[in-house]
C-alpha cells in the first residue's frame, strides 16, 4: 500500500508503481450523453485509449520493470474535498497514474500564502510533471516553471498569460481551461424557465474570471429567455455592465457564505447558482432553512454524483471536465508526449456541458429541454454567441 506522510498542511504520497502501463492517445476526447428524460446532453468524459503496450521486461516474479515519473498535484485553498475543481482535478491525476503504474504526489494547500512553498515541495521531491489546480495559482505556478524548465507544469483555469499577449508566459507550461459561459448560459435559460417567483440569485468566492465567467454565462441566459419569451426573470447577484455582484470573499463554506445566500433567498428567489468549490453547502443549508422550494445549481463537478447529499435541491450543474483533462495531459506527460498547447473546453468539443436533471428529470418540461438542445446547437453553430474572457 502507499505510504502516506503528512508535512504541516500538506499531505503528500509517497511513489509506487505497478508494473504494466498502457500508450494513450494524445488527444483528449469528451463525450455526451443523453439524460433519461428530456434529451438534455449531459457530459461525461473519457480518454480514448489507443493501444496498450506490450509489458515491460520483468524484473522479478512479482512484476514488470517500473516506471521512472513522478505526477503531482497541488491544490488550490478550498482543499481535495472540495466535491468540485479540486476534487476533478485529484480524480484525472490518480486516473493516470493508475493507467501508468505509478504513484502520485499530492499536496493540500491551507491559503494561498501556501502555494509557493508547496510547489518548491514538489521539485524538492522529484516531480516531473505539477498540476496547479485554479486560477489563484497561476502566479506562483509561473515562478516555479520558471526556475525549473525542465520540469512540465499543467495549468487548470488559467492560461498563466501575465503580459496579456495572448501566448503562456513559460514553454512548460499547458493551459487546462474551459469557456465555462456557454454551459451556464444554458443553466440560465433553464432556470429563467423553471422560476415561478421570477426571480434567480448567484454569488461568487472572489471575483475572478473563472468565477465570474459561470455568473456572467447564466445571466446571459436568463436575457435570452426572456427576450425570447416575453419575460421578465431578474439575476439577483451579478449586474453584467458593472461585472461585479455577490461575493464570499473566499472558498469556504462557513456562515459568511450562508449570509450571502440568505440575502438572495430573501429577495424571493427560487433558483440559486453559487460559484466557488465547497460555498454552495452554505447555500444549500440556506436553502433548508428558508423552508422554501429552492433549486440548487452545481459547478464544475455533477454535485449530485460527488455530494449526494444535497441530490434533492441540485437541479443540474454546469460540469466542466477537468478530471478528464488532468488525465490526458499526464497520460501524455507519462509516456514521454508532454504537449504545451492550450486546452479549451466549450460545448463543441463537449468539454463543458449541463450535467442530467436527475431528481427533477419529470419536473422539467419537455419543451424546456428540447430547447436546451437547440440552444446549445445554435451555440455550437455561432447562431449564438455568449461572451467571455475565453470567448474567441
Amino acid at each position: 500500500m502507499a505510504r502516506i506522510e503528512t508535512l504541516g498542511n500538506v499531505t503528500s504520497r509517497s511513489p509506487r508503481s505497478f508494473g504494466v502501463h498502457c500508450l494513450l492517445e494524445d488527444t483528449v476526447t469528451f463525450t455526451f450523453k443523453k439524460a433519461a428524460v428530456g434529451g438534455l446532453a449531459t457530459i461525461g468524459a473519457v480518454a480514448l485509449l489507443a493501444g496498450c503496450a506490450s509489458a515491460p521486461e520483468e524484473t522479478d516474479g512479482d512484476g514488470g520493470e517500473a516506471l521512472d515519473y513522478l505526477p503531482c498535484m497541488v491544490s488550490d485553498a478550498g482543499g481535495f474535498d472540495d466535491k468540485s475543481f479540486n476534487q476533478l482535478g485529484r480524480e484525472g491525476l490518480e486516473a493516470a497514474s493508475e493507467e501508468l503504474g505509478v504513484e502520485p504526489t499530492l499536496v493540500e494547500s491551507a491559503a494561498e500564502t501556501d502555494y509557493a512553498s508547496n510547489l518548491q515541495s514538489l521539485v524538492d521531491q522529484g516531480c516531473n510533471t505539477i498540476v496547479t489546480v485554479g486560477f489563484l495559482l497561476a502566479p506562483a505556478a509561473l515562478e516555479s516553471a520558471t526556475a525549473n524548465p525542465d520540469l512540465e507544469y499543467v495549468s487548470i483555469d488559467d492560461t498563466v498569460d501575465t503580459d496579456f499577449d495572448g501566448t503562456t508566459d513559460a514553454e512548460n507550461i499547458k493551459p487546462i481551461i474551459f469557456d465555462t459561459a456557454q454551459a451556464a448560459f444554458l443553466a440560465g435559460y433553464l432556470s429563467a424557465g423553471m422560476s415561478e417567483t421570477g426571480a434567480v440569485g448567484t454569488y461568487g468566492g472572489i471575483n475572478i474570471p473563472t468565477v465570474s465567467i459561470f455568473m456572467d454565462g447564466f445571466a446571459q441566459g436568463v436575457e435570452y429567455y426572456n427576450e425570447e419569451n416575453g419575460a421578465d426573470v431578474q439575476v439577483l447577484g451579478w449586474d453584467r455592465e458593472a461585472q461585479d455582484g455577490s461575493f464570499t470573499g473566499g472558498f469556504e463554506a462557513n456562515d459568511t457564505a450562508r449570509q450571502v445566500a440568505q440575502g438572495l433567498i430573501d429577495q424571493n428567489i427560487d433558483v440559486l447558482l453559487p460559484v466557488g468549490g465547497p460555498i454552495y453547502q452554505s447555500g444549500a443549508a440556506a436553502i433548508r432553512d428558508s423552508g422554501r422550494d429552492i433549486m440548487l445549481l452545481g459547478v464544475d463537478a455533477d454535485v449530485y454524483e460527488t455530494d449526494p447529499s444535497v441530490g434533492d435541491l441540485l437541479l443540474t450543474s454546469i460540469r466542466k471536465g477537468i478530471d478528464v483533462g488532468v488525465e490526458d495531459a499526464i497520460l501524455a506527460a507519462g509516456n514521454g508526449e508532454f504537449d504545451p498547447s492550450p486546452f479549451v473546453g466549450t460545448l463543441e468539443n463537449e468539454g463543458v456541458g449541463l450535467a442530467p436533471f436527475h431528481d427533477f428529470e419529470d419536473a422539467v418540461p419537455a419543451d424546456l429541454s428540447s430547447k436546451l438542445d437547440e440552444l446549445q446547437q445554435m451555440i455550437i453553430d455561432g447562431d449564438i454567441t455568449v461572451e467571455s474572457y475565453l470567448a474567441g
